[in-house]
C-alpha cells in the first residue's frame, strides 16, 4: 500500500529557497549513532517460505527509538544479507527500501530475485522500524479485522468511518502503553537507521534502490546522509517534497485516464468499448447515488462475503490494482451492463485480510506527521474536482486509499514534521527513476518533481506497466541491472519500442 499526496509547485519553491542547494545533512537529521550495533542471529520466519534466507547473513540491527533523546528505548530491526548469484559480484551491496510505509519488506524478497537484483550484487533487506519481525512490531490487527467489516459498509458512511477509528484508537492505546513513542516513526529516523546499518555493516559503498514510500525514504537518505551511497533508484516515484495528502488525486487521474487513453489507441479496444471515459463517469454517479449490495466470493477462494459498491469503492478498487489494467475497460463495460462480479470481487479482496503483516502503526505515524499537516479537506475535495470534473463531492471527499485521514491524524495524535521532511534532495549521485504509466498510486509525472534537483538523473517510463515497475516489467529489470553496473551511463533502450498489452476483449 503506497499512498502519496502533493505539494503545490509555488510551496516546494519555497521549501528549496529555505533549505539552499547542498547536500550537506539537514540541521533537523539526526545524526547517525555510535549506541547503533549490528547484533547476529537467526533470519526471520517468514510466512511464506523465502527460500533465499536460508543463504542469508541475517540479525538485527540496534538502534535508538528516538535519536533526540540518548539513554532512551532502543529497538531492533530485523536485517538480511542476502549473496549474490554471480561468483564475482560487484564491491557495492544494494539495499533495499519497501513500500507502505509499513510494508512486509521480507515478503519482497521473491520479487527481487527474480528481478535479477542479486545477480551481481549482494542484497541488503532491513524491516524498516516497527515492521514485522522488528522489535517492537507496530502492527494493527484491530485496524486489519476492520479492513475486513469494511467490504461490506459504504465507502464514506458514518458507520465505517466511526469503526476505523476505534479501531486505530485502540491500536494507539495499545502501542502507547507499551512505551512506544509513535512520534519517533518518521522518515527522518528511518533513513538515519540506514546510514547507521552501513556502517555497522562495515561498508564503504553502497547501491540504493527503494519503491513507492522507499522512494521517498531513499531521497532522503541521499539529502541527509549522503555518505558512501554511490547511486540510487527509485521505482514508483514519491519526492518527499511533493508528499502531501491530496497528491492521492493526480496520480489517480494520470493512471486510470494513461488506462482509458491506451484502450482507446488500441483499435479493437476502442470500437468494443467506446466512450469508455464517459462510461466510468456515469457508473461512478449512479453507484454513489444507490450502492449496490451483494455478495462475492474473494479472488482467492473462501466463502462469499457481503460487498458493497458505491461510486468510491469503484475509484479505491480501481487505484489499488486489484482489477488488473487489461481487465479494466472490460469490467467498466460489464458493470454498465449490469454485471459488477469483477468489480465486486475486487472490492472482496480485503474480506481475508492478512492480519498483522502491515505495520499501519508506522503508516499512520508517517502520514500524519508528513502527508496530512498545513492540508485541509477542502484541499483534498479541490484536488478531487480538478482531477475527476462532475463526479459526486461524496466520492472526492476522500483521498484514494487514505479515507477519513484527518479524523485519523486527530486519533493518532504525532507531532508535525511536515517542514523538516518536505525537503528535495539535491545531489550529483547518479540516480535512475522508474516510472509506469499505469501506475495510479503514484503518477508517473512525479518523477520530474524529484528529478529537477537532482543533476545526474536518468528517468524512464514503462508504457502499460502499474505500481513498482522492476518485478512486472523484464526491460525495466534489465535498465536497473545496466544502471547499478554502469550509474553514468545506463542503457535504456529497451524502453524505447514497448506498448501496453493488448486489452481483453469480452464478446457483445
Amino acid at each position: 500500500m503506497a499512498h502519496h499526496p502533493r505539494k503545490t509547485a509555488a510551496a516546494a519553491a519555497a521549501l528549496v529557497a529555505l533549505t539552499g542547494l547542498g547536500t550537506a545533512p539537514s540541521a533537523a537529521a539526526p545524526t547517525p549513532t555510535a549506541h547503533a550495533r549490528f547484533v547476529p542471529g537467526a533470519c526471520p520466519k517468514t510466512a511464506e517460505p523465502v527460500p533465499e534466507l536460508a543463504k542469508a547473513r541475517c540479525g538485527f540491527l540496534e538502534v535508538p527509538e528516538n535519536r533526540a533523546r540518548p539513554g532512551g528505548r532502543t529497538i531492533r530491526l530485523a536485517t538480511a544479507v542476502i549473496p549474490a548469484t554471480s561468483a564475482r559480484p560487484a564491491a557495492e551491496p544494494v539495499v533495499f527500501m519497501a513500500g507502505g510505509p509499513g510494508g512486509e519488506t521480507f515478503d519482497d524478497i521473491p520479487f527481487l530475485v527474480s528481478s535479477g537484483v542479486n545477480a551481481d550484487h549482494d542484497l541488503i533487506i532491513m524491516a524498516q522500524r516497527g515492521n514485522r519481525y522488528d522489535q517492537p512490531n507496530l502492527a494493527c490487527p484491530e485496524f486489519d479485522r476492520f479492513t475486513a467489516r469494511y467490504v461490506g459498509l459504504g465507502h464514506d458512511s458514518a458507520r465505517a468511518k466511526s469503526q476505523m477509528l476505534e479501531a486505530f484508537k485502540q491500536c494507539r492505546d495499545r502501542l502507547t502503553a507499551d512505551g512506544t513513542d509513535l512520534g519517533a516513526y518518521n522518515t527522518v529516523e528511518n533513513a538515519a537507521d540506514f546510514a547507521d546499518l552501513r556502517t555497522a555493516l562495515g561498508i564503504a559503498e553502497w547501491n540504493v534502490y527503494g519503491y513507492s514510500y522507499g522512494t521517498n525514504l531513499a531521497l532522503t537518505l541521499l539529502r541527509t546522509h549522503p555518505e558512501g551511497i554511490r547511486a540510487v533508484a527509485i521505482d514508483s516515484v514519491t519526492p518527499p517534497q511533493s508528499v502531501v495528502l491530496p497528491w492521492g488525486w493526480p496520480s489517480a487521474q494520470e493512471g486510470i485516464g494513461a488506462i482509458l487513453d491506451a484502450c482507446a489507441a488500441q483499435p479493437a479496444c476502442k470500437s468494443r468499448y467506446p466512450d469508455l471515459r464517459k462510461t466510468l463517469d456515469e457508473q461512478v454517479r449512479r453507484l454513489e447515488e444507490k450502492p449496490l449490495t451483494l455478495t462475492a466470493r474473494p479472488p482467492k477462494g473462501g466463502d462469499p462475503v457481503k460487498v458493497v459498491l458505491d461510486g468510491g469503492a469503484v475509484l479505491n478498487v480501481l487505484v489499488a490494482n486489484t482489477i488488473k489494467p487489461v481487465d479494466v475497460p472490460a469490467a467498466i463495460d460489464e458493470l454498465a451492463r449490469g454485471n459488477p462480479e469483477r468489480f465486486a470481487r475486487a472490492r472482496a479482496v480485503d474480506s481475508v485480510p492478512a492480519v498483522g503483516m502491515t505495520a499501519h502503526g508506522l503508516t499512520e505515524s508517517v502520514a500524519c506527521a508528513e502527508w496530512t499537516p498545513g492540508v485541509s479537506e477542502s484541499d483534498v475535495l479541490d484536488a478531487g474536482r480538478k482531477a475527476f470534473p462532475g463526479w459526486p463531492d461524496t466520492v472526492l471527499a476522500q483521498a484514494p486509499q487514505l479515507p477519513f485521514q484527518f479524523d485519523v491524524c486527530r486519533t493518532w495524535n504525532v507531532p508535525d514534521r511536515a517542514a523538516q521532511q518536505r525537503v528535495p534532495a539535491v545531489s550529483s549521485v547518479p540516480v535512475l527513476l522508474l516510472s509506469g504509466t499505469f501506475d495510479q498510486k503514484t503518477g508517473a509525472e512525479f518523477a520530474k518533481d524529484a528529478a529537477r534537483t537532482l543533476s545526474r538523473s536518468t528517468s524512464v517510463k514503462i508504457p502499460g506497466i502499474t505500481h513498482w515497475v522492476v518485478p512486472q516489467s523484464p526491460c525495466a529489470a534489465k535498465v536497473l541491472a545496466s544502471f547499478l553496473a554502469r550509474p553514468a551511463a545506463p542503457d535504456t533502450g529497451c524502453a524505447a519500442g514497448l506498448t501496453p498489452a493488448p486489452f481483453t476483449i469480452t464478446p457483445k
